[in-house]
Parts: structure tokens; sequence; C-alpha cells
């Protein structure tokens, strides 16, 4: 099953690659997964979300520390409509380092390593995404062309909670489309494998951008395979 899943994602980001057309510069386009802030940029993301009758309200702020490397901060809220899980999540910290750009090699693959850490939150949240404390260590890499991107991103993260103490590991191959020169379009399998199984996760992620100079309206669906369970949301990038 998960092996027709991802040749099927990969089928789709080949049709991509034939039918991309021509792109506008990345510099603005805060959606790509191989986006990189330049120094002194700010970049605010506001995101909306409904799953399992749960609404998140987030906002999230990066900045551009050099060239290469980025921090990031943000915090949500979520109401629980089907019972009493209601309150913030944990406080975000998180940083970004470009450990080879593309004119660093002769393959062109970008690559990023990615730490971070979440501390706090309510206890009234349901996953152990807003557990206690979690920390988290990954790489990303791929490449950009014209028309499109494609990325790979393995992120291990350890979950220190009472209740909910555990670890997972996150395999998320993307494809991410300039198709328009306002308009982007991406998919994404998030394969989650958890060491408590009842937190193992695939979901499939669609988005679709359009962009006006520096901000990107987002519309995001999203599939969750182990329980069947839609994803809709609403993201707002707005790079200063």
């Amino acid at each position: 099953m998960l092996f027709r899943k991802l040749v099927a994602f990969f089928v789709i980001a080949i049709s991509g690659v034939i039918g991309a057309a021509r792109a506008n510069e990345f510099e603005f386009d805060t959606s790509d997964p191989l986006y990189m802030m330049d120094r002194k940029d700010i970049l605010s993301e506001s995101t909306v979300t409904y799953y399992d009758s749960v609404l998140r309200i987030g906002q999230g702020l990066g900045y551009g520390i050099t060239e290469r490397l980025s921090a990031s901060a943000n915090i949500h809220y979520q109401n629980d409509f089907a019972g009493d899980e209601d309150g913030f999540s944990s406080f975000d910290l998180g940083g970004r380092y470009r450990l080879a750009r593309a004119g660093d090699n002769e393959y062109r693959i970008i690559t990023d390593v990615l730490l971070g850490l979440k501390v706090g939150g309510s206890s009234h949240v349901r996953t152990p995404w807003f557990a206690d404390s979690t920390y988290y260590a990954g790489l990303r890499f791929g490449r950009q062309w014209a028309g499109m991107t494609l990325s790979g991103t393995i992120k291990s993260s350890w979950i220190f909670d009472d209740e909910r103490g555990m670890s997972y590991i996150d395999f998320v191959p993307e494809a991410y489309f300039r198709i328009a020169p306002d308009w982007r379009a991406g998919i994404d399998f998030d394969w989650r494998k958890a060491t408590n199984p009842d937190y193992d996760q695939e979901w499939l992620n669609l988005k679709l951008i359009r962009q006006y100079g520096r901000t990107q309206y987002i519309g995001t669906v999203g599939f969750e395979f182990e329980e069947g369970e839609l994803e809709a949301g609403f993201k707002l990038n707005v790079l200063f």
C-alpha cells in the first residue's frame, strides 16, 4: 500500500517536470520547501486549519540572520468542538542552516540542517506535537529548477511527557511547481513512524498558492490514511 502511494507521488512529480511553466525568481517564493530568507528578512506565517473537530490558529515569525542561517518562532491555539481539549500549544523555536547551496556542488543540490524545540503548552491539547517538551533535528535536501523544486526531509523528534513520551521519525518527499508567474502548487507525502504505534501517520498534503509580490495566499488540503480524515486550511505568508 505504502509503495503504491509513493509510486503515484513520483509519477505526479515527473508529470510536473514535463509541464512546468516559466517561473519568477525564487527570492519571494516563501512556500518553496528550499526557500531561504536573506539577511534581515522577516517572514510572517499565519495559519488556520480544521481537522477532527479541532480548529487551530497559528502565528509564526522567521528572521534571516545571515544568507545561510535563519531562526523562527511560532505559537498555536486550538479549539475542540467535540470535547474539552482547548488551549495554547507549546511555544516553538527553530533554526535552519544552509549546509550546501546550489553553487557549492556540481549537482546543484541544496542541503539544510533543521533544529528546534517546543516547550510548555496546555495539558488539554490532544497530540504529542503539543506535549510538555519536544526536541527535533532533521536534514532537508533537494534541487530547484525554473519550473519546480524537488526535495526530501528526514526529521527525528523526541517527545518528553509523563503520559505521551515517545520519539518518531518523519520522511517527507515533496514536489513544488511554479505553474504560472503568480501561481504555485505543491504536493508532499509525510510518513511518520513512532515508537508508540498509535501515533503512526501517513499524510498526503496538497497546496495551491497565489502570489502577489511578497505576499502569498495558500489553500491547503491534507488526507490522513491511518484515520481516513481530511484536514483543510489556509495560510498567509508575508515577507518584510
